[in-house]
């Protein structure tokens, strides 16, 4: 008997060394797989924290006025701008020990696995925030074993890498509160249209009941689940000295305002402009479409949304709503080419195509001061002179005869001068300048203004024949309007991610491309379309909108078979309006081949209505003197017309008008005695 328990105690022996030496085995074991575990999620570093988030784009004055749409709400915010109201009621009912585990928090997962087992089904969860927002950032939802092990080593790799301060700040920024909003900031636009920062204690302990299952808990869904969560999330917070039990008491019982709805929600405020600031972030930043829908921007632009409205009132107002003629209106800051506001199109929901960017229409005589500036750097002045007739112009190198024809085929036949050609856009005239300077100069200068269509060196290209894009000829005219410096359309001001870090700034100065004398010269004979002095064998193109001016432009007209334009400008402002069928049909009705020009010089008034009047000033080397229109010589007190006008120093004329003294009577007498003869009739006689 005591052999048989001798054998026992030894065979009892051989066991408990197995199963210790097997024990320490697995520990060894299990200590070298975590201490791995833990050194290869230290090699790898910090997993990025790339979180889909919202873009916005803001107007000039900070407005939002468009976010990328993707079905989800997210928009990141700093810690600090988070109410600390949210904060606590988060951290008392997601994870109350946050601050002190490691990622896990285990007497937490030992009694949810208790729960589970007595209940036989998951009924308790134990995921620290951590975890959460390990599984937000990389992770599916799927209830697997392999989910669940990737979510233990994003955990471990977050809690290695980032400060607890980080991680509340991203797992605040990430998690769903439902109704398509991700993070607190979405959540609390969406529910109290405030932003989370601002919000009280009863409406943040309502809040952080709402990931537990929106479904459930969201007041929309159900405001008695809804109060009795936050009931229970304001006593959690009580029993963690997060808050007073009078301060719970009195969140309870505030009255909440649930509004329901997402800020900006549709894409209304200046859509065609909205997909050009897209368009520009593409190919001048360089950005591929993910970022711009997902990657949390903050797009700074120059729009003005008092032009902006202007411009779609008045282009709303001023085309008859039956027409099929389209438009589009591009105004900028001549100053830095900042886009006030752009007109693309009549209805945006029916066409989203960008005329105002994306459309080549031929821009008729807008192109002639391009042409004209060219002259006056190749010796023309506003006085020189060119007959006005009906011409065939024949060449030698085979191409066919050109006749080009003015409006209504009305001439002067008889010289004019460059001024008032410009001022009755006499084709006749441009198309000789054209060929004088030759047919490449006026490509060159094109480019030099900013056009980056193809010119081709024809004949025609004086009238505008080639296409062209709305916004370029804004900006070409600009560098009249700022004194002859080269400014390209600016959409963008600034680019920032979702960190508030700027990672773009526009910065492009004007550069000098232009004499400053010749281009004041060039604004002052462009103002001539809107002055009657300047009538000839027709009225000045502007004569249609002089009554509704209340300060000085400078501008041009333009027009063929199918387009319809009006460009101009103040120190302060340009402006291009273009009107046409997109298929080119011709127009043909007088009443619509005017829409250009009333809905510039309306938009160009209400653009205006809160700036000071400003002319434009005399720069140096310029010289203004009286001349007759006709002539452009110098004009004497019996000139019928005299009208100042601008030229380079040393340019101006110096010859008299003669035409009016020839034929002067003698002055009657005064006093009974037989006045003076004049100066010039003593000179040149009866």
């Amino acid at each position: 008997m005591e052999i048989m328990t001798n054998q026992r105690f030894r065979k009892a022996g051989k066991y408990l060394r197995a199963i210790i030496i097997l024990s320490l085995i697995a520990f060894a074991l299990a200590v070298i797989m975590i201490a791995g575990v833990l050194l290869y999620a230290k090699i790898l570093g910090p997993p990025p924290l790339a979180v889909p988030q919202s873009t916005l784009f803001y107007a000039n004055d900070g407005t939002v006025i468009g976010e990328s749409h993707n079905g989800q709400k997210r928009y990141w915010v700093d810690l600090s701008d988070i109410s600390p109201y949210l904060v606590d009621a988060t951290i008392s009912i997601e994870d109350r020990k946050f601050y002190s585990h490691h990622g896990f928090d285990f007497i937490r997962i030992g009694g949810a696995v208790l729960a589970d087992v007595k209940a036989m089904a998951k009924v308790q969860g134990a995921s620290t925030i951590s975890q959460q927002y390990a599984r937000n950032l990389f992770l599916a939802h799927e209830k697997t074993w392999t989910r669940k092990l990737k979510e233990v080593f994003y955990t471990i790799r977050l809690e290695m890498n980032y400060s607890k301060k980080e991680i509340l700040e991203g797992y605040l920024n990430t998690i769903y509160y439902g109704h398509g909003a991700y993070g607190a900031e979405a959540a609390s636009q969406f529910f109290f249209g405030k932003s989370a920062k601002d919000l009280t204690l009863a409406e943040a302990s309502i809040l952080a009941g709402v990931p537990k299952g929106a479904s459930i808990y969201s007041p929309l869904a159900s405001l008695e689940n809804a109060q009795r969560r936050q009931k229970i999330i304001l006593n959690t917070m009580v029993a963690n000295d997060f808050i007073k039990k009078e301060a719970a008491e009195d969140a309870l019982n505030e009255p909440l305002t649930i509004i329901g709805k997402h800020p900006h929600t549709k894409l209304q405020t200046a859509p065609y402009f909205q997909d050009a600031v897209r368009q520009a972030l593409k190919t001048e930043l360089k950005l591929d479409d993910r970022t711009i829908a997902l990657g949390g921007l903050k797009v700074y632009t120059t729009l003005d949304l008092k032009q902006q409205e202007a411009a779609e009132q008045t282009v709303e107002e001023i085309i008859d709503k039956d027409s099929e003629i389209q438009a589009a209106l591009v105004s900028m800051n001549p100053k830095n080419g900042h886009v006030k506001a752009m007109v693309g199109g009549r209805d945006y929901t029916e066409s989203p195509f960008n005329r105002a960017v994306q459309a080549i229409r031929q821009p008729g005589s807008t192109i002639k001061p391009l042409l004209y500036y060219a002259a006056l750097e190749n010796g023309f002045t506003p006085s020189t002179l060119m007959r006005s007739e009906q011409t065939t112009f024949r060449f030698d190198d085979g191409r066919a005869d050109y006749m080009p024809k003015n409006f209504n085929s009305q001439y002067a036949d008889g010289d004019i001068t460059m001024v008032q050609a410009l001022a009755l856009s006499d084709n006749i005239f441009a198309v000789k300048t054209h060929l004088f300077l030759g047919m490449d100069t006026l490509v060159n200068t094109a480019k030099k203004f900013g056009l980056s269509t193809k010119m081709n060196p024809v004949p025609s290209l004086a009238l505008g024949t080639s296409g062209v894009r709305v916004i370029e000829m804004a900006n070409a005219y600009s560098l009249f309007a700022n004194g002859g410096k080269k400014v390209s359309p600016v959409l963008i001001t600034r680019v920032e991610n979702y960190h508030g870090d700027i990672i773009y700034e526009q910065s492009k100065e004007a550069i000098p491309v232009l004499r400053p004398d010749l281009t004041y010269v060039m604004t002052q004979m462009l103002t001539g379309i809107f002055d009657p002095k300047l009538n000839g064998y027709t009225s000045v193109t502007g004569r249609s909108v002089i009554d509704d001016m209340t300060r000085t432009y400078a501008g041009k007209s333009g027009s063929t078979d199918t387009d319809s334009w009006m460009i101009g400008y103040s120190p302060q402002a340009v402006s291009a309006v273009w009107t046409g069928y997109d298929k080119g049909k011709t127009i043909t009705r007088t009443a619509d081949k005017s829409y250009a020009k009333n809905i510039w010089v309306q938009f160009m008034e209400k653009a205006h209505e809160e700036l000071s009047v400003k002319g434009f000033k005399p720069v140096k080397g310029t010289v203004g003197v009286f001349v007759n229109p006709e002539n452009g010589k110098l004009a004497t007190d019996q000139c019928p017309i005299k009208r100042l006008t601008y030229f380079a120093e040393g340019t101006e004329p110096t010859e008299y008008c003669t035409d009016h003294l020839l034929y002067q009577e003698e002055a009657p007498a005064k006093n009974g005695k037989p006045a003076k003869r004049p100066w010039y009739k003593r000179i040149f006689g009866r």
